[in-house]
C-alpha cells in the first residue's frame, strides 16, 4: 500500500468509518450482505439491465411478427392458397439484427472509450427509437420488395444500436461491480434477456386479436419506451470511474465514486485501487487500439472473451430458442409446442435466478464445465431417441430440452457472460467487449443460418437427430473450456493482470497467490479490495 492510501484510510477510520470483518472471504460473504455493502451499483445496476430487457425483446418481436397474418398478408406472398414469408427475406430478417450487433458492438466499443459510458448509452439509446420508427413504417411504400427491404433495414440498424448497448453495458457493470457481486450481478445478462422475450411474446400474442396493420404496428411500438429507458438513465448514471481515470479526471472520477457508493465505504481507496491497477498496465502497454487485444498477452485475454460468448450457442441456445418450431418438426402438435416455448422461458428464468447464488458460491470454470458435460450427454441422448419413431421420442425431445435450458441457465450461460466481462484488461475493456459481441453477433447468425439446414425436413431432415450434432459442440466447448478458460472468480483486476502477465497455465489460476497481496486493512473499507 503506498503512502495516499494509508493516509485515505486513517483518514475514514478518524471519520467513522465502518470496517468489515477480515476474517470472512469476499466468497464466503451471503449474496444478500454484499449487496447491502453496495446496494447503489446494485441499483444502477438493475436499471442499465433494461439494455438487455430490449435485447430479448427485439429478439422475440423480430422471430414473431414474421408469423402474425396480416404481416404475412402484407410482406409476404400468396402460396398454395395461404400467405408466407419468402424464405430469403425470411431468413436476411432472421439475422438482421446479429449482423447489427456485430457492427454495433465494434462502434460502441470505440466511442465509449473516447467519449465515456453515459454519453454511448445515451446515443445507442436514442439511435434505437429511430430504428423502431423505420420498421414502423417500413408498411407504407407501395412496392412489395421496398417494404422488405425498408423492414430490413429498420432490423438491421436496429442491431446496431443494440450492439452499441450491449457492449456499453458488460463494460460498464464490469468496471463498477465489487468483486463478490460481479458474477452474480453481470448474470442479469440472460435473466433479462428471457424476461424481455418473455414480454415480448405476451405483446404478441395480446395483439393477435387486433385487425388490419395495428396488429403488428402496436408490437413495433411497444419498443419504444424499452428504447427510451437507457436513455433516461444515462442523465442520471455515474460516470464510469475507471474511464474517468484513464482520461486524466482524477477529481470527477473520485466524485462519481462517492456517488456509487455508501458513506461506509472508502471511495478514496478504490480509486486509489483502481489507478494502481491501471498504472500497472500502461507500463506494458501505452497505446489503447484494437490492433492491441491481439498483441502480446493480450491475445489470450481476446480469445477467452470471444470463446466465452459463443460459449451460449455451444450448447444450443439457437435451437432452444426456436424449440417450437423445432418440436413441431420433430412431430409436436402447434398448440403444445407453445406451451413448452413458454415454458423453456419460465425454467430457463428461474435457473438463471439462482445461478445468482451458484455464481457466488462456486467457480466460474467448474460451473461452465459441469453443465457443458451435463448437456452433451442430454443431448446425445435426444440423438439416440430420434432414430426411434413414435410419441415416446416426441415427448421425451421436449422434456430433455426443457431440462437443457435450466442446466444451461444454472451454470454456463450467465457464467459465460461473467468470464467474458473478468478477462479483459481495464484499459483494453471497452474494446475487447466490442470484439466479444462482435463474436457473439457472427455466432448466432452462423447458427441461425445452419440449424434450420441440419434438422429440417426439405433439408437434412435430421430431427431429433440434430441432438447428435448439439452433443458435439458442446463436446467442443467442454475441450476448449478444460484447455483455455482460467478460474478469475474473487480476484481484482490485478490480481487477473498480473497472473495473464505471469502467463500462468490454465488450471494453474485457481491456486495462485500473490506474492504483492493487498493488505487487510485496504481490504476492509471496499468489497473490490481482493478477499
Amino acid at each position: 500500500m503506498n503512502l495516499t492510501e494509508t493516509q485515505s484510510t486513517k483518514e475514514f477510520n478518524e471519520k467513522g468509518g465502518d470496517v468489515l470483518d477480515t476474517t470472512q472471504k469476499t466468497s464466503h460473504v451471503p449474496l444478500w450482505q454484499s449487496i447491502k455493502k453496495s446496494p447503489r451499483i446494485v441499483g444502477y445496476c438493475l436499471a442499465l439491465s433494461s439494455a438487455i430487457l430490449l435485447y430479448g425483446y427485439d429478439l422475440v418481436i423480430v422471430a414473431t411478427v414474421a408469423a402474425m397474418p396480416q404481416f404475412q398478408v402484407v410482406f409476404g406472398q400468396e402460396y398454395h392458397g395461404k400467405y408466407i414469408i419468402p424464405t430469403m427475406w425470411l431468413s436476411l430478417w432472421n439475422v438482421s439484427s446479429c449482423i447489427g450487433i456485430m457492427f454495433g458492438s465494434v462502434v460502441g466499443g470505440y466511442y465509449q472509450d473516447r467519449r465515456g459510458r453515459r454519453i454511448t448509452l445515451a446515443i445507442g439509446s436514442f439511435l434505437s427509437t429511430i430504428a423502431v420508427a423505420i420498421c414502423y413504417i417500413s408498411d407504407l411504400p407501395d412496392e412489395m420488395e421496398t417494404r422488405r427491404g425498408v423492414f430490413f433495414a429498420g432490423k438491421l440498424f436496429q442491431g446496431i444500436c443494440i450492439g452499441i448497448l450491449l457492449c456499453v453495458t458488460q463494460t460498464y457493470m464490469s468496471e463498477v461491480l465489487p468483486v463478490a457481486l460481479r458474477g452474480p450481478v453481470i448474470a442479469f445478462y440472460p435473466i433479462f434477456t428471457l424476461l424481455g422475450q418473455l414480454v415480448g411474446s405476451i405483446v404478441v400474442y395480446t395483439s393477435l386479436k387486433h385487425t388490419g396493420a395495428e396488429s403488428y404496428r402496436i408490437c413495433f411500438a411497444s419498443q419504444w419506451p424499452f428504447s427510451a429507458i437507457p436513455f433516461v438513465l444515462a442523465a442520471f448514471l455515474p460516470e464510469s470511474p475507471t474511464w474517468l481515470l484513464r482520461k486524466g479526471r482524477m477529481e470527477h472520477a473520485l466524485k462519481e465514486q462517492k456517488r456509487l457508493d455508501t458513506s461506509r465505504i472508502n471511495s478514496q481507496a478504490v480509486i486509489d485501487e483502481l489507478q494502481a491497477s491501471i498504472a500497472a498496465e500502461d507500463e506494458e502497454s501505452a497505446t489503447h487500439t484494437y490492433a492491441d487485444c491481439f498483441k502480446g498477452v493480450n491475445m489470450r485475454r481476446t480469445l477467452i472473451v470471444a470463446f466465452a460468448n459463443i460459449i451460449p450457442q455451444m450448447f444450443g441456445l439457437q435451437l432452444l430458442a426456436n424449440s417450437s418450431y423445432f418440436m413441431q418438426i420433430v412431430g409436436m402438435g402447434s398448440a403444445n409446442s407453445l406451451i413448452f416455448l413458454i415454458l423453456g422461458i419460465g425454467l430457463g428464468l428461474i435457473a438463471n435466478v439462482i445461478s445468482l447464488w451458484a455464481l457466488n458460491a462456486f467457480g466460474r470454470r467448474f460451473l461452465i464445465l459441469l453443465t457443458l458435460n451435463i448437456v452433451m450427454v442430454m443431448w446425445f441422448a435426444v440423438g439416440i431417441a430420434g432414430i426411434f419413431t413414435g410419441i415416446v421420442t416426441i415427448w421425451y425431445t421436449a422434456v430433455s430440452m426443457m431440462i437443457i435450458v435450466m442446466i444451461s441457465g444454472l451454470g454456463s450461460w450467465p457464467a459465460s457472460h461473467v468470464v467474458a466481462a473478468e478477462a479483459s484488461s481495464l484499459q483494453l475493456r471497452a474494446k475487447t467487449q466490442g470484439i466479444g459481441w462482435f463474436t457473439s453477433g457472427f455466432g448466432t447468425a452462423v447458427f441461425a443460418i445452419i440449424l434450420p439446414y441440419i434438422y429440417n425436413a426439405d433439408q437434412g431432415n435430421l430431427r431429433a437427430k440434430t441432438g447428435f450434432v448439439m452433443a458435439g459442440f458442446a463436446a467442443v466447448a467442454v475441450i476448449v473450456v478444460w484447455l483455455g478458460i482460467p478460474e478469475m472468480k474473487g480476484r481484482t483486476a490485478m490480481e487477473i493482470d498480473r497472473m495473464f502477465s505471469l502467463r500462468l497455465r490454465t488450471r494453474d489460476f485457481k491456486g495462485w497467490h500473490s506474492d504483492v497481496a493487498v493488505t487487510s486493512e485496504t481490504e476492509d473499507l471496499h468489497p473490490t479490495m481482493k478477499e
